[in-house]
């Protein structure tokens, strides 16, 4: 369903596969990657998640491999949809590209960097290529020595043994026939592969995926957001943390107070987060990864700060799951600038 930008290990593996009915083998239909055991893939997506490229004739029919990843985008739309009607966040990293095909607008080949960066680059590098050789036979009485000299890091285009086929989906054919891809064909080489990526090897399942969000409201009323805007509203709100604007959206009860030590302490913790700790804090504060739109400043009732007592070890409880957001935290008794935040922190009660 989703591209993966990770190589193949006990760990990661590509998505979208064949299964047996038995469910004891699983074949991926485009890598050719094979699970034993049936066990679900993982998906590494740094840049956020954008659909996996399916061939044009992939066949749709009920029951078959793709009219499952239809389906899977179906109800997508109609989840996204429905969290943004009722003003729910959802932990979906959906990547700007995705965002801007939703949004109706067009993708080219500097999109690709934007969720696939090695594959840009290398795109990027070749139409640098072809833009020199278009600008050498411009030229009154090139020579055509300098045109054939040409180089992509110091190799000929012949030497690459590009096929026409998909970079990374070999089941591709991005033109029939067994032709290579030399100079004089690489500006057609280049072109069919960014159509495949952004275009014709994904428009079924974003098309799919807007048919399921109009299931529950018009999708063209999103045109007025950008992309940004609109990852902003689904999935809240990303932000640096500083001490001392923390203290502003946060309540000190039951024995803290904004002077307390521990809680000098914890809010010059809280500003050291990276990005995954602090997400790590706000799954295990509010049961969220991330905050909504306007930050830890419109959570209502305030995130809450109590001293624990009875315990003779350093332990922090989160009840994100109470009305009330409490967080409790025993009086430490120095920095905790020597504390890290692991997956899962503690256990939420």
């Amino acid at each position: 369903m989703w591209r993966s930008y990770s190589s193949f290990d006990e760990s990661s593996m590509e998505v979208d596969l064949y299964e047996r009915k038995d469910g004891n083998e699983t074949l991926n239909s485009i890598s050719g990657q094979v699970s034993v055991g049936g066990d679900r893939d993982l998906i590494q997506a740094p840049l956020g998640l954008f659909p996996l490229p399916w061939p044009p004739n992939a066949d749709a029919s009920d029951g078959s491999p793709f009219f499952k990843v239809i389906e899977y985008f179906l109800l997508l739309g109609r989840v996204v949809a429905k969290a943004l009607q009722d003003g729910r966040l959802l932990d979906l990293p959906l990547s700007t590209a995705f965002y801007k095909l939703v949004l109706g607008q067009e993708l080219d080949l500097h999109d690709i960097l934007s969720f696939d960066t090695e594959l840009g680059k290398t795109l990027q590098g070749l139409q640098a290529l072809v833009s020199r050789k278009q600008y050498l036979e411009s030229m009154g009485g090139y020579d055509q020595d300098e045109v054939v000299d040409l180089r992509f890091h110091g190799v000929p285009i012949e030497d690459l043994c590009l096929d026409f086929t998909l970079p990374g989906y070999p089941d591709y054919i991005l033109k029939p026939g067994d032709d290579n891809v030399d100079l004089t064909k690489l500006e057609e080489y280049i072109f069919l592969v960014v159509d495949a990526t952004v275009r014709t090897g994904i428009i079924r399942q974003i098309e799919a995926f807007k048919s399921g969000f109009n299931q529950v409201f018009d999708v063209s009323s999103l045109q007025i957001f950008s992309p940004n805007e609109l990852d902003y509203l689904l999935c809240g709100r990303r932000e640096f943390w500083k001490a001392e604007t923390l203290v502003d959206h946060l309540k000190f009860d039951h024995g803290y107070t904004a002077k307390s030590p521990a809680i000098v302490y914890l809010l010059e913790l809280m500003g050291e987060f990276t990005p995954d700790q602090q997400r790590l804090f706000c799954q295990f504060v509010t049961g969220a990864p991330r905050l909504p739109p306007g930050g830890l400043a419109v959570l209502n009732p305030k995130l809450t700060i109590v001293r624990k007592v009875n315990t003779c070890v350093n332990v922090t409880r989160s009840f994100g799951d109470s009305p009330t957001k409490f967080c409790a935290i025993v009086a430490y008794s120095r920095s905790m600038s020597g504390y890290s935040i692991h997956q899962p922190p503690v256990t939420q009660h």
